[in-house]
């Protein structure tokens, strides 16, 4: 078995490929003050949450003699619900995610990875468990995991789009995806599908570079995929640009329909807008709250 000295060693020599974006993340983690997570309830676990007073129905064996020896009044000890605490992350590491359209702009990858690691802070820092969605990270407590996320944001996927990982799913937990949601929507379906199978309600957010937003295309364009799979060219790219929009706004329809179908809520963020507007509606999705 390895050794917890030995495990941190390890990732912080993985996660030392990043520090920039580690940097960066605790930076915008920083810059987002809001206080202690809300989502903490009763239920079975561990780790002590607080004590209560005894009601009707209350078993005399769930009654904590040495709290309620203070007074006259009897108390309950509950526990953090841990099943709640979990929180899986996807980021798209596909292809796509690497563009960027002019050299001011962050590509998308990077903002969604500068996201989801300064969520994971925040969740981290308010107790959660955060790890990433299939069985390669389980979600845990504690910087070492943040050193693992790090580390793990650092691998591309060769293909240009990439299917949402939705194995391992923890029943009841909390989901985030980051994603430009570009590729193939059935496999996000089939995702979400599951995922609310299992009592797991989450968070979209799709990712965009503003030039995929608004097409600023004219005349002779050769469109090509950054993983070098799909080419186009056209002598009249402005003529494409209405049925673009088109095909965009329905596909960012059927995003929404599948989100109130399974009880998921989705969002958008360009990348040339502030991250820390992206990351506080991330958090307060998260609780059901409003951004």
């Amino acid at each position: 078995m390895t050794s917890p000295s030995a495990l941190r060693e390890r990732a912080e020599v993985e996660a030392a490929r990043l520090p920039p974006l580690l940097a960066r993340a605790e930076h915008l983690a920083g810059t987002v003050l809001l206080g202690e997570h809300g989502r903490r309830r009763a239920g079975q676990g561990d780790d002590f949450w607080q004590y209560r007073p005894a009601q009707p129905g209350d078993s005399r064996r769930m009654i904590d003699h040495r709290r309620s020896a203070r007074g006259d009044q009897q108390f309950v000890r509950e526990r953090e619900w841990q099943i709640a605490q979990s929180v899986m992350l996807w980021v798209d590491q596909g292809a796509s995610m690497r563009f960027a359209s002019g050299d001011t702009l962050p590509s998308k990858a990077d903002r969604a990875r500068l996201l989801a690691l300064a969520l994971s802070i925040l969740l981290i820092q308010g107790g959660e468990r955060v790890g990433l969605t299939g069985s390669a990270l389980p979600p845990r407590r504690g910087r070492d995991q943040i050193l693992r996320l790090t580390e793990a944001f650092s691998h591309d996927d060769p293909t240009d789009y990439a299917p949402p990982e939705h194995r391992a799913m923890i029943p009841h937990a909390r989901a985030v995806f980051l994603s430009d949601f570009l590729g193939d929507l059935g496999e996000v379906e089939r995702a979400l599908t599951k995922a609310a199978d299992r009592g797991v309600r989450g968070v979209l957010l799709q990712v965009l570079d503003p030039a995929e937003e608004s097409f600023p295309f004219q005349g002779r364009t050769i469109f090509e995929s950054v993983g070098g799979t799909l080419r186009h060219e056209t002598l009249k790219a402005g003529d494409l640009r209405d049925r673009y929009k088109a095909r965009l706004a329905a596909r960012r329809d059927r995003l929404a329909a599948l989100c109130r179908v399974t009880g998921w809520r989705l969002s958008q963020h360009h990348t040339g807008d502030s991250a820390q507007s992206a990351l506080l509606w991330l958090y307060r999705a998260l609780d059901g709250g409003t951004a």
